[in-house]
């Protein structure tokens, strides 16, 4: 567990319930000043947030309500731009614009990624920066699809891999047909297999 994380994670309040339920010794460690980790992202962190189609994002209101948000597209649109910043194209919805009034407000935000297929979830903690500069909207925005409002940099102060013990498994359309073709690959494999061992034991019997 990084220490970047346990940082903003682990505060007063968070650890007085780990010492009242006897995880804060098991704790300590990350918090050790001699840590400095779990701030800049890596190339597992990297190709596993390229692959996903879909994060959930939470932001923080002024009257202090928390939002939490989905945003999707196709897998590619979370651009990792270094190891401290990411970034998406914000593109027109229901023009509610909760989460970018939350950000004009606080910049501050937390995204989980989860591949539900390898039941594996990667959490991050960031501030926002929100802008309709069009070079950086057409970086973002791809060479497919509407043109997006704005683009959102997110850089990172933190991040951490949660544990996959309560991920359940769920795969897109585009992961059940090729598990669908995996099988079935493997079926005709089994079949031919099958009939090979079938003709050579008659002949071995005529």
């Amino acid at each position: 567990m990084p220490n970047a994380y346990a940082e903003i994670a682990f505060t007063p309040l968070v650890r007085e319930e780990q010492q009242r339920f006897g995880s804060a010794d098991a704790y300590a460690r990350v918090l050790s000043p001699e840590r400095d980790d779990g701030a800049e992202l890596g190339p597992r962190e990297a190709a596993f947030l390229s692959a996903r189609d879909g994060v959930f994002q939470a932001t923080v209101s002024e009257t202090g309500w928390p939002y939490v948000q989905f945003r999707g597209g196709a897998p590619g649109f979370l651009k990792v731009i270094d190891q401290r910043t990411i970034g998406y194209a914000d593109y027109r919805g229901n023009r509610q614009y909760i989460s970018v009034g939350n950000l004009r407000h606080d910049d501050r935000v937390s995204i989980i990624a989860v591949d539900y297929a390898c039941r594996e979830r990667l959490k991050l903690w960031g501030h926002v920066r929100i802008t309709e500069d069009a070079d950086v909207v057409d970086l973002l925005n791809g060479v497919d699809g509407p043109r997006a409002e704005r683009g959102i940099i997110i850089r990172i102060d933190a991040f951490d891999w949660n544990c996959p013990k309560h991920i359940p498994i769920r795969l897109t359309e585009a992961e059940r047909e090729r598990e669908i073709s995996r099988l079935r690959d493997r079926i005709a494999g089994l079949e031919r297999d099958l009939a090979r061992k079938t003709s050579s034991e008659r002949e071995l019997s005529a």
